[in-house]
């Protein structure tokens, strides 16, 4: 319970602040409205949860790897730009740069006319799908082509994958295929910007992983003080790069939220509380499979993870192109994964198990 305290009270706050604004706001204020209003918060928070467990795990799996330091700075500063940053000042900024207004002007839309801000900000969920979608679709392509990877669930594919590993840019390739088929399916004149809002997804996800090459440092002298248990070492290798990393993931799990959002409520107001919520969940659920030791329980976890990222990817492609996929099936295929995933690990267990029993036995 320790390590979603917080998170309750964060949600208990947020409610509160829900309550009060259906009650106080809008052509319906009242106590209806605020009841309305907490509804929907609610359901807000629960549909962020289901979308974002399998991003829980994947942090979780890069999370195990640093130090009390960063796990807490991931939790506070980590949380402020997933909050505000993702749920709400990007949404904002999306369309303050299209529509050519400023940041206040657009704010002031938000609040007093929702309807036109969220249909200015639907207009451009193509180029939105286009750079979430191909970020997460290379997440899960880097992890089916690595040959360094000890376990696999499905073993006659993910293994066969893996001799793929010393194929260059292979997952790169895929991705950009991914991209010129989505982008022969949308409307003519958003094939370019589209084009561009994917490779530009391509170029922040190698970018980060120069960036954390670069943090990390590559000579022999550095790798031998990291080893040796330099304070300073471990913080850049286990911190900054893969910081930023996970917080370019979240904001690519957030755009499916954001998106999904606005086809339940108009208010900008709303949808931020009920996704911060979510949002403060996610973290919570990260930093308790990373301390209860959770991944190594359950060895198909990540996996199932990975594959329901991998999922996601495609239908945030697909919606893209004008095919809806109700968040309803895409939180459900997510949460499938995971369940087969710990149903799986829970056999391999069993199975490591007799082995063994049976080893001591002869």
């Amino acid at each position: 319970m320790k390590h979603f305290r917080f998170s309750i009270i964060f949600t208990i706050i947020c409610l509160a602040i829900s309550a009060y604004w259906g009650f106080t706001h809008g052509p319906e204020a009242g106590l209806m409205a605020m009841f309305k209003v907490l509804a929907i918060t609610s359901i807000l928070a629960v549909m962020e949860v289901s979308l974002s467990f399998d991003n829980a795990v994947v942090n979780a799996s890069v999370l195990k790897h640093w130090n009390q330091f960063w796990r807490t700075l991931f939790l506070t500063v980590g949380i402020i730009v997933a909050v505000f940053g993702m749920r709400l000042v990007f949404p904002l900024l999306i369309v303050g740069v299209t529509a050519d207004m400023s940041m206040i002007e657009v704010a002031q839309l938000a609040l007093n006319d929702p309807k036109s801000y969220s249909e200015k900000l639907m207009a451009h969920h193509a180029e939105i799908a286009a750079f979430g979608g191909i970020f997460l679709l290379l997440v899960f392509l880097n992890f089916l082509f690595d040959d360094e990877k000890e376990e696999h669930w499905f073993h006659w594919l993910e293994s066969k994958l893996a001799d793929f590993a010393n194929i260059q840019a292979i997952s790169v390739f895929i991705a950009l295929i991914a991209l010129l088929v989505m982008a022969y399916f949308v409307p003519e004149a958003s094939k370019l910007v589209v084009t561009m809002a994917g490779i530009w997804g391509i170029v922040v996800y190698v970018g980060v992983q120069v960036i954390g090459h670069l943090l990390e440092g590559g000579s022999e002298d550095e790798e031998t003080e990291e080893k040796s248990g330099s304070v300073t070492g471990t913080i850049v290798k286990g911190g900054i790069g893969g910081f930023l990393y996970l917080e370019v993931l979240d904001a690519s799990f957030s755009f499916d939220g954001v998106i999904g959002a606005f086809a339940i409520t108009s208010d900008v107001v709303v949808i931020m509380l009920g996704l911060a919520i979510g949002a403060m969940f996610v973290r919570s659920m990260t930093i308790y499979l990373v301390e209860k030791g959770t991944l190594d329980a359950y060895v198909y976890l990540e996996h199932g993870a990975h594959y329901a990222i991998g999922a996601l990817a495609f239908i945030m492609l697909a919606s893209g192109t004008g095919i809806h996929v109700p968040e309803v099936i895409t939180g459900l295929i997510g949460i499938a994964f995971i369940v087969w995933a710990v149903l799986s690990s829970i056999a391999y267990s069993k199975k490591q198990k007799n082995e063994l029993t049976t080893e001591e036995g002869n």
